[in-house]
């Protein structure tokens, strides 16, 4: 209802709202009332002050007239009601705004999607050997090697087991397991002798009452404690037997020993260090190598382990504390002091990179923190547009207060449409997280298990309370802000910038963002260039083209035809036997003696077994005396430039013909060349003293240097020979440089999640910067128009939008530098042989960021800088 009365007419839009509200019996009588007050302020002060008059006399009138008689809806609806009506408006309110439900949506999706499998990676590695029921007690011991330094290892001397149990009564159960690296094992009584690769391990029975790997089949008495038995994985029985009963069936190992199958254990779960799927009888270790089932207490072997289960009151100090005692029993003075030993616990087996563990803590924290900067940099980019949106619904606001909304109720409004458009991004970035799953198990060579990874029962608990904390911390600060806003400053139109945080608050989210950005593209660089200095630097020998192939039989004959043969075959160039390539995980570490000196030296030396081949194959350079001559035993000895330096000789010269007896059987032979020093390990070590001999016993790969024109039929004629000289074996084969490649896999991973997480956060951030820029074109729409109407020039009105984001990014970049060069160097620390930051790197961040920046509010600022300015002034 309106009243016709004459004069000039108020909104219809507030006589539509007393309609609504007022009593039908008061309408008529309050209508023409304000109608003849708004007619006499017309005249008085002019319609635009009469307009804003007469809108405050209505809402006054609704408020304490209307309301006092009749319930608002505005006022204390039922719970249910209220967050019916809540959602209800929330909906309507990002339907009106899509383009900032997109960008929200977007934004924290991605956030989340991160942080989703982030989570599941982090849960996954801590749940390493969390399942054994006695795991608070379970150790192995580890060795201590106190010479120049001190350094550790997880392998033991084989006599350590025996020892440990027989002269101390700390623990339940000791037991020894010396793993293998993948060994050929087939099975006889198939037709075509199938043949595998597999990881063994030679085992004592006591192993599986320490670990929880159940047992499914045969009997856990005694469980190998008969020689020449066996038990495998569900996994390997199918493999190798199919649905047959694998009890009683038997393996043969390296085409030598048979071994009977007496139990089957359940399939190694997914979260277990342990690789070895085949477990031998610990009395047959003996048959794979005297040396290893030896008792030499200075003799220690890659893979040989102690483990042992602590009593109920038993601590690792009061063990620790008596291993002093046991290394003066077991060895002499001198290496009673080389040789200690401590316990570790199993929870450390999997984080303790030093002694073969797969992730460091720090580098797990690392990751969890990078989920957690993905996270904070998607929150602000929904805080800084709802803040920057406020503006838009100030009138809104003013208008719910006004009709006696409280405080709360706008605040809780506010909240509501944060956690609809936050569950909407949870959906997104759960739906991002599964299609990811299959690449992030194929980039962190997770196994394949981790699949079902975001079924987990932790994770769908992990997800509402990442909703909650995100919608708290995404939308506390802007709901807080408008549920603040003045009405009458509201309805007046006279709120600004400054009631909605102000652009210091925004600006320092914005800062924080890019800043968060930078931190990301700088540590991207870094590790990018680590790992390119890596491939690309000199390591002291060759190794492009090089192919490493398996010596599956070691005796003189053997290889001696093999020689021969690779020998005529087009496209080799140079072939050598030897124990490893010159980089590789050591072969052996050992003890020596020098030049007839009455002590062993304080340190050990590496030994790598080589033919005369392996100089010249591999391209080292002979700095003093000759290569070694052939032979198969061993006589002559090359050691490189470090043991030279340690030896305390002056020059290489003065190390020629002095006498070396190195500790593997006491071998002896006479020093007649030095070699220049190359890398034996990865950068993240130093160069070793370092000696190569040549015996044929030793020999494990023969390394072929090929003509990489001829490359693909080389290595098919090198096939066809070793299949024919060694037909019972799996022929493979590896590239050396891809071998050296496996060195830097961690870093590599590192490298690889800092590059996608770099790229998502730039991401995120363009959301938001595309966001605040159109916000900034359309508050500015009539300032631009003004200044084109007075002159400025499309350049000034680029430059009036782009020297705040410049602004904001230097400042970013003065925040991120410093910590990023800290957090780079500290990560560079693990590297012996590294690259300097230089300033290139900082250089390159931050015109990255410019560019990105740039591009990102490109469109906004030239569209706004173009348009014509008589559409902006139109209505002034």
């Amino acid at each position: 209802m309106s009243l016709n009365t004459p004069g000039p007419q108020p909104p219809r839009w507030l006589d539509r709202l007393i309609t609504k509200y007022c009593p039908p019996h008061l309408l008529e009588e309050v209508l023409g009332d304000l109608h003849e007050r708004y007619s006499m302020r017309v005249q008085r002060d002019g319609e635009p002050k009469a307009r804003r008059q007469y809108s405050w006399e209505v809402l006054r009138y609704l408020r304490t007239v209307v309301f006092q008689r009749q319930p608002s809806p505005f006022t204390q609806p039922a719970l249910t009601d209220m967050l019916r009506n809540n959602f209800k408006i929330a909906r309507r309110s990002l339907y009106r705004n899509k383009t900032y439900s997109l960008i929200n949506v977007t934004g924290l999706g991605l956030g989340l999607a991160c942080a989703i499998l982030i989570f599941a990676i982090v849960k996954h590695h801590l749940s390493f050997d969390t399942f054994h029921t006695k795991k608070d007690r379970i150790y192995r011991i580890t060795t201590e090697f106190h010479q120049d330094g001190v350094t550790v290892e997880a392998n033991v001397p084989q006599p350590m087991g025996k020892a440990f149990s027989n002269d101390y009564t700390f623990a339940e159960k000791v037991a020894m397991v010396f793993s293998d690296d993948e060994t050929l094992v087939s099975i006889p009584s198939s037709e075509d002798n199938r043949r595998f690769e597999e990881h063994v391990a030679y085992a004592e029975g006591a192993f599986f009452d320490i670990m929880d790997f159940p047992l499914v089949e045969g009997s856990k008495d005694s469980l190998l404690a008969q020689p020449n038995t066996a038990i495998i994985t569900q996994r390997v029985a199918r493999k190798f037997f199919g649905e047959e009963n694998p009890i009683n069936q038997v393996v043969r190992v390296s085409n030598k020993w048979d071994y009977k199958v007496v139990g089957v254990l359940k399939d190694m779960p997914v979260n277990t260090d342990r690789t070895d799927e085949i477990y031998l009888s610990y009395r047959n270790l003996k048959d794979y190598s005297n040396w290893l089932a030896g008792d030499s207490w200075t003799g220690l072997a890659g893979g040989m382990n102690c483990f042992i289960l602590l009593k109920p009151n038993i601590t690792a100090s009061d063990v620790d504390k008596v291993f002093p005692a046991l290394s003066e029993k077991y060895y002499d003075e001198r290496d009673a002091k080389m040789f200690q030993f401590k316990l570790q616990h199993l929870s450390d087996f999997h984080f303790n990179t030093e002694m073969g563990g797969y992730i460091s803590k720090g580098n797990l924290w690392a990751l969890a923190l990078i989920g957690l900067f993905l996270i904070v940099t998607a929150c602000v980019n929904f805080t800084n547009l709802a803040t920057a949106q406020a503006l838009k619904r100030s009138k809104e606001i003013g208008v719910r207060k006004v009709l006696g909304s409280q405080r709360s109720q706008v605040f809780w409004q506010f909240m509501t449409e944060t956690i609809t458009i936050t569950a909407m991004a949870l959906v997104t970035g759960y739906a991002i997280a599964q299609l990811a799953i299959p690449y992030v198990i194929s980039l962190l060579k997770l196994p394949p298990g981790f699949d079902n990874i975001l079924q987990d029962t932790e994770l769908l608990i992990f997800l509402p309370v990442l909703l909650l904390v995100v919608t708290f911390f995404a939308g506390f600060y802007p709901a807080l802000v408008l549920a603040g806003f003045q009405p009458v400053l509201a309805l007046k139109g006279k709120l600004s910038q400054k009631h909605t945080g102000g652009f210091t608050m925004r600006r320092g989210l914005v800062v924080g963002q890019f800043a968060i950005s930078q931190l990301l593209i700088i540590g991207t660089i870094v590790i990018a260039s680590q790992m390119r200095y890596a491939r690309q630097a000199d390591m002291g020998f060759t190794k492009d083209a090089i192919v490493m192939f398996p010596v599956p039989e070691r005796e003189t004959a053997v290889i001696n035809s093999l020689r021969n043969e690779l020998s005529r075959i087009a496209g080799i160039e140079a072939v050598t036997f030897c124990s490893r390539a010159p980089a590789s995980v050591n072969w052996a570490s050992v003890s020596f003696g020098f030049d007839s000196r009455p002590e062993k030296e304080t340190f050990d030396i590496v030994v790598k077994a080589a033919d005369d081949q392996y100089v010249p194959t591999f391209n080292l350079q002979v700095i003093a005396g000759r290569n070694i001559d052939h032979s198969d035993t061993v006589r002559d000895f090359l050691i490189n430039e470090t043991a030279v330096t340690k030896l305390g000789l002056k020059t290489p010269d003065d190390a020629l013909g002095k006498k070396i007896e190195i500790g593997l059987n006491n071998r002896k032979g006479i020093v007649v060349g030095v070699v220049k020093d190359f890398h034996n390990q990865s950068f993240h070590e130093a160069i070793e003293p370092l000696c190569i001999v040549s015996s044929n016993e030793w020999y494990s790969d023969f390394a072929v240097k090929l003509n990489a024109a001829r490359l693909p039929s080389s290595i098919e004629a090198i096939g066809d020979l070793w299949k024919r000289t060694f037909p019972e074996q799996v022929y493979e084969y590896e590239f050396l440089d891809d071998q050296i490649g496996r060195f830097y896999e961690m870093d590599s991973m590192i490298l690889r999640l800092i590059q996608v997480s770099a790229a998502i956060a730039i991401f995120i951030c363009c959301l938001g910067l595309y966001g605040l820029v159109s916000f900034m074109a359309a508050q500015k729409t009539k300032e631009v128009g003004v200044r084109k109407v007075l002159g400025a020039s499309a350049q000034s009105i680029l430059w009036l939008f782009g020297r705040e984001f410049t602004r904001l990014i230097i400042v970013a970049f003065m925040l991120a530098a410093p910590l990023a060069w800290w957090l780079m160097n500290n990560w560079l620390a693990n590297f012996q042989y590294r690259i300097e930051i230089g300033t290139e790197i900082f250089a390159t961040a931050i015109v990255t960021t410019f560019a990105v920046a740039m591009i990102t509010v490109g469109y906004q600022t030239i569209k706004a800088a173009l348009a014509n300015p008589v559409d902006s002034l139109r209505n002034e």
